[in-house]
């Protein structure tokens, strides 16, 4: 009779370092290593190519890891619940392992139809925590020492061997194309794996993050100067707990040293540690409230803006050619890097909530699909705060000329990615419609006066704070999803217990 099989589910956890689910079921008999391609997942409109060939990349290696331990990770295509049932009628299943997730509302849906299963097949479903998101929290007080204590635990080893399974188990990763995803050209994209996942690490910590605190901000800099480890978290080619010692670890080798380049690396290190921090808040949020993903935070904001897109807007902004320069040269950007920068993140959904007075879902759903790193709890919860929908963050509208001359002063970043305004001088770069020369050009007038729409956008939003019932509501929703600052380490400096900053002081959050 064939042993029933304990199935580790690998989701996104695609690693074998620091993996509970993996080192658990190991302990029980023979482990069923599975990754499952779910078509319906890849077709939903958060969703991409460049998405999937970093996981393609990433399952690779993976497959090679577990085939030195002995048990090559079978990739199985289709529905979960039918996949799972198909091995239990066939082995049976004694236990099912994964990673807790916190997913889009897609995944969540299918978890709760795995549950569902699980149960009524009487197979054991075990979900170990892989971040500092805590399922069924009660309460946000504590929250970060339970941050501090999770990260600190031992990071667990992978088994040393796993007994191999007999039987023609699939292997085949498919390709984007047969997945039936469009063509997606990210010719700058950063390549998956755990091995590149470590060199990245390696490479911030030993070199490129010494100024990490002072030139996350702008897209010049930021490229070399942010830690780029955001895709590799998401899909968990290295686990959050892996980073954060090895963050504390380069600290204390540094602590005693007072020359300036240590004073700048500390300063630097521990604005990175705070950003870790973050990073599991924000997923946090979606985890309590998952509604988020696709309705207001705050109920006073519905019908705010249409229902509908305005079809020409959304695609001058989806294409990067809405007329101002530094918002076309971000974008632009990140369709060729599948990254950008924080602050220019928020900056492209702040300019499409307030000045094209887009809904917020629509622009979210672009930027989500251009992000390798698309992290559902993190990218709504911005999402949100950069069109005011939360109603307790302050309203941030970013000036685009203003914010292309602090992060671009010189214009070198528009010029590389708006070859179209290679002829216009200097002093114009940032305003080409100012230009004596501005009808030669191939390039678009600025689609709204930015000044005009800024305040219109403020009037809108101000109307609805002052609207009855906004401050109770908006009371509940900060005592639920609000930051406890104490023990969160920001910029370099420790938080007071009873400081009254909320997260919408934080927004340089970054990897």
């Amino acid at each position: 009779m064939k042993q029933p099989l304990n199935i580790v589910w690998f989701k996104r956890d695609l690693r074998i370092a620091d993996h509970r689910p993996l080192a658990e079921a190991f302990k029980l008999g023979p482990v069923l290593p599975l990754y499952i391609v779910e078509p319906d997942l890849w077709v939903q409109p958060d969703a991409s190519a460049r998405q999937w060939s970093f996981v393609a990349e990433s399952l690779a290696e993976l497959q090679t890891a577990l085939a030195v331990l002995g048990q090559p990770l079978c990739v199985m295509e289709g529905d979960a619940v039918a996949v799972f049932r198909s091995i239990h009628k066939s082995h049976g299943v004694a236990s099912l392992w994964s990673h807790e997730e916190t997913g889009n509302g897609w995944t969540y849906a299918r978890d709760l139809a795995v549950g569902a299963w699980a149960k009524e097949a009487g197979v054991p479903w075990r979900e170990p925590r892989q971040f500092g998101v805590i399922r069924r929290l009660k309460s946000r007080n504590g929250w970060a020492n339970a941050w501090d204590r999770d990260m600190a635990e031992p990071i667990t080893m992978p088994p040393k061997a796993l007994q191999p399974i007999t039987g023609d188990w699939p292997t085949y990763i498919p390709t984007f194309s047969e997945l039936g995803l469009a063509p997606d050209p990210c010719p700058l994209a950063q390549p998956g794996g755990r091995t590149a996942a470590l060199a990245t690490l390696e490479s911030f910590l030993g070199e490129r993050g010494r100024d990490y605190r002072f030139q996350m901000s702008s897209p010049v800099t930021a490229f070399d100067a942010c830690s780029r480890l955001s895709p590799h978290l998401t899909w968990g080619t290295i686990s959050m707990r892996e980073v954060a010692q090895a963050t504390s670890k380069r600290i204390r080798a540094i602590s005693h040293l007072n020359d300036s380049a240590s004073k700048k690396w500390r300063a630097s290190l521990i604005s990175f540690m705070g950003r870790q921090h973050w990073h599991c808040h924000f997923i946090q949020k979606l985890e309590d409230e998952p509604r988020l993903e696709f309705e207001n935070l705050h109920r006073a904001y519905d019908g705010l803006r249409p229902d509908i897109a305005d079809p020409q807007r959304l695609a001058a902004w989806c294409a990067g050619e809405t007329g101002f320069p530094f918002i076309d040269a971000c974008m632009r950007a990140l369709h060729q890097h599948g990254w950008i920068n924080f602050r220019m993140r928020a900056m492209l959904m702040s300019f499409a909530s307030y000045h094209l007075w887009l809904p917020w879902r629509d622009s979210g759903l672009h930027l989500a699909r251009q992000f390798i790193d698309y992290e559902p709890g993190i990218h709504w919860s911005q999402v949100q705060m950069q069109s005011g929908t939360t109603g307790i963050n302050t309203m941030r509208v970013y000036n685009p000329v203003k914010q292309a001359i602090d992060q671009d002063p010189t214009g070198a970043f528009v010029r590389a990615h708006v070859p179209e305004l290679a002829t216009v001088p200097d002093g114009f770069i940032h305003e080409p419609w100012r230009w004596p020369g501005a009808a030669t050009l191939c390039y678009p007038p600025p689609i709204v006066d930015h000044a005009a729409a800024a305040k219109a956008a403020r009037d809108a939003l101000y109307a609805r704070r002052k609207s009855s019932g906004h401050r109770e509501a908006a009371r509940e929703i900060a005592s639920k999803h609000g930051s406890r600052k104490s023990g969160i380490p920001m910029t370099g400096r420790q938080i007071k217990a009873n400081s009254k900053a909320t997260d919408a002081s934080q927004l340089t959050f970054d990897f």
